[in-house]
């Protein structure tokens, strides 16, 4: 899983933070803390340190309210709606201006490692911070598993991967061979029968004590049923979705995508627009 780089830093509860989002602009890493700091500061009433925080990022201002606003004005689009997702608190927020129009509680990523049997490689599934955006709206998506689905599925269930390519066939039981016809992966049986695969998240395609890694094309490697109705995307396999696991929501538990319960993101879908930021933090 890829993830960015620079992280957007806000105090998970602070209402007046969350305000200036929209007009966020990115800078150092070092600027970014101080200007946090500076935040926290200033909710927690200690103008002596919002001084001192504000003076370390090099900004000059009589007060945190200015910082804001100056923020937001060099944002065209400052008053449009906008998504924020806590990681921390496993909660999101769609905002306009300091008004809060929806928030639900959310699944995000476990930031736990997987390593690729054999090489060394590792997945880490966590939730990418910073700005995003939606992308594009998908009603009744399919599921495409990565390929690190296949490995996590193989390790649990102690079976070995094998990767089926086009006219590859795996010899099965009685003659018959695991292969792929037209858009399945399907067993083929000696007097000329084929039978696709049926499939689901926990009920891959296995031969024996072999896993089948489907290419990607043919119906095995798409699931149904798993992301909800429909799909925020942001880009990169990272999206907002709906769950057939409603009681993840509320835990750090995910690849890395934001699951909302599946009546969330049917609201979602009907109230957010292609193009709206989506901060996570």
């Amino acid at each position: 899983m890829t993830t960015l780089t620079k992280n957007f830093l806000i105090p998970g509860t602070a209402s007046l933070v969350l305000a200036a989002v929209a007009g966020w602009q990115w800078s150092d890493l070092r600027v970014l803390r101080a200007e946090r700091d500076a935040h926290r500061q200033a909710l927690a009433g200690d103008s002596t340190l919002l001084k001192s925080a504000l003076a370390e990022a090099k900004v000059v201002t009589d007060s945190l309210t200015s910082l804001l606003d100056s923020r937001a004005s060099s944002d065209s689009a400052a008053n449009r709606p906008y998504l924020v997702v806590s990681i921390a608190d496993n909660r999101l927020w769609f905002r306009q201006g300091n008004e809060v129009l929806f928030t639900t509680r959310v699944a995000t990523g476990s930031g736990k490692f997987l390593e690729k049997a054999g090489t060394g490689e590792q997945w880490k599934f966590e939730t990418p911070r910073g700005r995003l955006v939606v992308q594009r709206k998908d009603i009744e998506p399919a599921w495409v598993p990565p390929d690190w689905h296949f490995e996590e599925a193989a390790q649990k269930r102690k079976l070995d991967l094998v990767r089926l390519e086009k006219g590859m066939e795996i010899p099965g039981a009685d003659g018959a061979v695991v292969t792929i016809s037209g858009a399945n992966v399907v067993t083929r049986y000696p007097d000329g029968r084929e039978v696709p695969f049926e499939v689901r998240d926990g009920a891959e395609s296995r031969v024996g004590n072999q896993l089948i890694v489907p290419p990607f094309g043919t119906n095995q490697r798409r699931y149904t049923g798993v992301l909800g109705a429909n799909r925020l995307y942001l880009g990169d396999g990272y999206a907002i979705h709906g769950t057939d696991n409603p009681n993840s929501i509320g835990r750090s538990v995910s690849h890395g995508c934001i699951r909302v319960r599946n009546e969330d993101i049917e609201t979602l879908f009907s109230i957010v627009s292609v193009g709206t930021p989506v901060y996570v933090y």
